[in-house]
């Protein structure tokens, strides 16, 4: 890492380790994709470094709602660690996060390496070992989620949490483009959506990636998870709440907030 990442990388772990916003990295200088990517590469290595183990990766800004709630035009990625993986039924505590928000996904758990410019869903579809109904906790370390594109790719998409559902599929067994959810927050309907609302296919999203990862000389690994964004818009949580995600085949997703 050259020294002149090192305040943007030292603003971005101390945001996660005190559990306190900052103000976005684009207000005190310029940052151009290349650079918010290398920001990303070192924030991921710094929580490698403190013992995490990177079990797979992320998309986001996937759908047009995503898109026009964050006011951005193009979709993003970023990657998970296992100390991020919250396991199905279990609560979850706010004060791990700064201003968690949720959104439903889709999850691809790969059964062998994926990677080249010339992927496309499916090679997705071919190499996925199960898919999953998911929701994605999110936490971005910038106040009010007010950012540019390039400070959430600095900020690894936001990533924070995420939870499987109990009812992986065989992905030839389920129309993924045509797979309906419900998201509920303590009751109350929040939203709806399909599949398709990523980028017309979430296996399609996952190419997407594929594709981007191969522009820097990287791919996918078989036994990684690979959420392929959100359905719906992000719905903000707090303590006392609970949200379900219900998919069509592939279950729900239930969690408390503590």
């Amino acid at each position: 890492m050259t020294d002149d990442l090192t305040p943007f990388v030292d603003t971005l772990v101390a945001a996660v380790r005190d559990r306190r916003a900052t103000s976005p990295l684009t207000d005190s200088r310029e940052l151009d994709e290349p650079t918010a990517l290398r920001v990303q590469d070192a924030v991921v290595r710094a929580r490698i470094d403190a013992g995490a183990t990177l079990v797979g990766a992320k998309l986001g800004l996937t759908s047009a709602a995503k898109q026009r709630q964050m006011k951005v035009d193009r979709p993003l990625y970023g990657w998970l660690t296992d100390d991020m993986q919250v396991d199905t039924g279990a609560a979850v505590l706010c004060e791990r996060y700064i201003q968690p928000r949720v959104e439903p996904e889709i999850a691809f758990l790969l059964g062998r390496d994926l990677e080249g410019p010339q992927v496309t869903a499916a090679h997705v579809l071919a190499a996925t070992e199960a898919v999953f109904g998911a929701v994605d906790i999110l936490d971005s370390r910038y106040a009010g989620y007010a950012f540019t594109f390039n400070d959430v790719v600095a900020d690894n998409a936001s990533s924070a949490g995420f939870v499987l559902g109990g009812t992986p599929l065989d992905p030839y067994g389920v129309d993924l483009r045509l797979t309906g959810c419900v998201l509920e927050k303590n009751g109350e309907l929040v939203s709806t959506a399909a599949g398709a609302a990523v980028m017309g296919h979430p296996a399609a999203a996952v190419a997407w990636l594929v594709r981007a990862l191969a522009a820097r000389g990287r791919g996918l690994a078989g036994g990684q998870v690979v959420m392929a964004g959100g359905l719906t818009e992000a719905v903000a949580v707090a303590p006392g709440d609970t949200v379900v995600a219900t998919f069509d085949r592939l279950g729900s997703v239930e969690i408390p907030f503590r």
